[in-house]
């Protein structure tokens, strides 16, 4: 069998005695997209950030391409997330920095690249996503939400990763705008080969841009399968999530 392009094992994470990862196992194969669902608090954003480096787990491995980034030199570690791509929750653009600055900043930080060269990068990523070269002339703040979220996703895939995280692609957009990311996500993960991971909980979307779904309960998997299965999934969990139901195995738990 092939190796998996992501693999993650035993994953553990507690803040104080609130138990968030609880033995997360997943495997992700190369060019496959998976959606993570889950209640508030079930443990999905925290799973990113420990892939992505920004919280170190109590135990478990994480390994993309059968290296295990936990336990490798610190260069290997910044090799490996530097071929991550991420688009955040609320596009989180740089106020103070033009949009095309914005979509180039990968690029420019890591000096891979003259400003004339990341300009030119920057207006074919922009075309991708459906913007015109002169959008990036203009400042974040000019802009409507749903198009700083396809700045965003233009600012993710500049420097063309081979992993992409998206953090609640379509929060606060319109039913018809979500629709308009979730094509622009599909087609730009398959043009870039990409593996993808996407945190949501719209269920119209995972079904859109994932090829897996998975779903987190007190920070553990408790079902994964294919993403067209999510609505008929015949686990108890899943269907009083996706369905929204009031009545079900999950109930609200009262903060102490």
């Amino acid at each position: 069998m092939s190796t998996p392009k992501i693999r993650v094992r035993g994953l553990r994470k507690a803040f104080g005695d609130k138990q968030v990862l609880d033995g997360i196992d997943f495997d992700l194969m190369a060019g496959t997209s998976l959606v993570v669902i889950g209640g508030s608090g079930s443990g999905k954003s925290v799973l990113i950030k420990c892939i992505l480096g920004l919280i170190e787990p109590d135990a478990g491995s994480i390994h993309i391409d059968g290296h295990d980034i936990l336990r490798a030199p610190r260069d290997a570690r910044e090799a490996a997330r530097a071929r991550i791509g991420m688009l955040f929750q609320n596009g989180a653009l740089f106020d103070s920095l033009s949009v095309w600055e914005n979509v180039a900043f990968g690029l420019l930080a890591r000096h891979k690249a003259t400003r004339a060269d990341a300009r030119a990068r920057a207006d074919d990523v922009l075309g991708q996503v459906g913007l015109a070269p002169s959008v990036g002339d203009l400042s974040p703040a000019e802009l409507s939400g749903g198009m700083q979220k396809r700045v965003a996703l233009a600012r993710a895939i500049a420097a063309q990763p081979d992993i992409l995280f998206f953090d609640e692609p379509t929060t606060g957009l319109d039913p018809i705008m979500g629709a308009v990311i979730d094509g622009l996500i599909v087609d730009c993960v398959k043009r870039l080969g990409s593996t993808a991971i996407a945190i949501t909980h719209d269920m119209a979307s995972a079904r859109r841009i994932g090829d897996r779904a998975a779903m987190l309960f007190k920070g553990k998997v408790v079902w994964i399968g294919d993403a067209s299965a999510l609505m008929e999934s015949g686990n108890a969990m899943v269907d009083q999530f996706t369905h929204g139901r009031r009545e079900g195995p999950i109930q609200m738990e009262l903060r102490r």
